[in-house]
């Protein structure tokens, strides 16, 4: 067991079970069918994403460095929120970007019944050390624990 402090971006608790990317998430490309064409289990389509692509997203702890693509990439977050098809969490090793803060936060405060706990900075070792399947619990004080 291992615990990494971070920066909380939304506040929240949770467990899940880890699913990482040692790349960055296109989330539009990721979150496509999910908010598109149905898939209430947010499998990811992003087929440039070997960790991640043909996985289940929803109710995992999504260990990623940072997100990349469009700059839709907030409103799919937010979007993915609203419908039910979001992670449990997202944990980067990164310093997150203004889009996907966006995304994080205007869910946190708009859409009733979901929280999707987000904390940044969590650096380079966490990323090394989680694995899929590894069980995470987010702490209120940002403190993510890895077993």
């Amino acid at each position: 067991m291992r615990k990494f402090k971070g920066r909380i971006v939304t506040p929240g608790t949770c467990t899940a079970e880890a699913l990482v990317s040692h790349g960055g998430l296109n989330t539009l490309a990721s979150f496509q069918k999910a908010l598109q064409f149905g898939d209430k289990t947010a499998t990811c389509g992003d087929q440039n994403n070997p960790d991640l692509y043909g996985k289940q997203m929803l109710g995992k702890a999504l260990c990623l460095p940072q997100t990349i693509g469009s700059t839709t990439g907030g409103l799919v977050l937010y979007c993915a929120c609203a419908m039910k098809r979001q992670p449990a969490c997202m944990l980067f090793s990164n310093h997150i970007d203004s889009l996907a803060a966006a995304g994080a936060i205007l869910a946190d405060v708009w859409v009733e019944d979901v929280t999707m706990p987000v904390v940044d900075c969590l650096g380079d070792e966490f990323l090394d050390y989680v694995k899929d399947g590894m069980k995470i619990t987010i702490e209120e004080d940002g403190t993510v624990v890895v077993e």
